[in-house]
């Protein structure tokens, strides 16, 4: 039973059961005793045992399905500041994982209007379109969809099958990414995705789209990778100016 102190009562059943998660008492994707259950085990009301589940749901430490129940929520195995250029397989390397990689499809296609205002180019360049999946020890993680127009591929398609894009792209050393501009949308469902990456209605998607600019400025890759946020968390350091 959770001991009275100064704090509010709330308080203390919310570190009393997030130290139960971190011990194990509760397990990732385990659902937790009925309220009524909950609160007679911890000695307390069910309005303050409620108050604290509410809390921990904001602070996504548990999920509560209704009519379902309440679970702990699974931490990300994956996390990184999007403020840092860092590949998806240097995010699992560092997960303590073996990264690995699906290639879906690859594609040349002559680009329509929208793509020549996005890449900035001609009427009648070539666009090139990877599909890939990335897994960590084999488990899909990541679905990724890269362009690059086919010009600043100086090997051509085969060299995607052998080596990472940006060094397929920087691999005449005439052009090196810089730097890129990443939005990150949420998605609950995505058809295609959701389906590759054996995700369910309940497994919701983070979307970064990234534009990847050379030191010259030139758009050269666009990016747009669904990441699995049961897996993934990112992160922005932020500096008082």
């Amino acid at each position: 039973m959770v001991k009275a102190d100064q704090r509010h009562l709330y308080v203390q059943v919310i570190e009393r059961l997030k130290q139960d998660i971190d011990d194990g008492v509760f397990k990732e994707n385990e659902r937790f005793p009925s309220e009524f259950e909950l609160a007679r085990t911890l000695g307390v009301s069910r309005a303050t045992l409620r108050e604290a589940l509410r809390v921990l749901e904001e602070e996504k430490v548990i999920v509560r399905k209704h009519g379902v129940g309440t679970f702990v929520k699974p931490k990300p195995l994956f996390s990184s500041g999007i403020e840092h250029l860092s590949s998806v397989s240097s995010m699992i390397r560092d997960a303590g994982m073996e990264p690995g990689t699906i290639f879906m499809d690859v594609t040349e296609t002559v680009v329509n209007d929208q793509e020549m205002s996005k890449f900035d180019c001609v009427e009648g360049s070539k666009l090139v379109t990877i599909k890939r999946v990335r897994t960590a020890d084999g488990t899909p993680v990541v679905y990724c969809i890269d362009q690059v127009l086919s010009d600043k591929l100086p090997s051509g398609t085969e060299e995607l099958f052998k080596n990472s894009i940006f060094n397929a792209i920087e691999r005449n050393g005439t052009i090196r990414i810089s730097q890129a501009v990443a939005h990150i949308e949420p998605v609950g469902y995505d058809d295609e995705a959701s389906s590759i990456l054996r995700c369910g209605v309940d497994v919701p998607l983070l979307v970064l789209l990234q534009r990847h600019y050379s030191e010259e400025g030139e758009m050269v890759l666009y990016s747009k990778n669904y990441f699995r946020a049961d897996k993934f968390s990112f992160h922005v350091i932020r500096k008082r100016v």
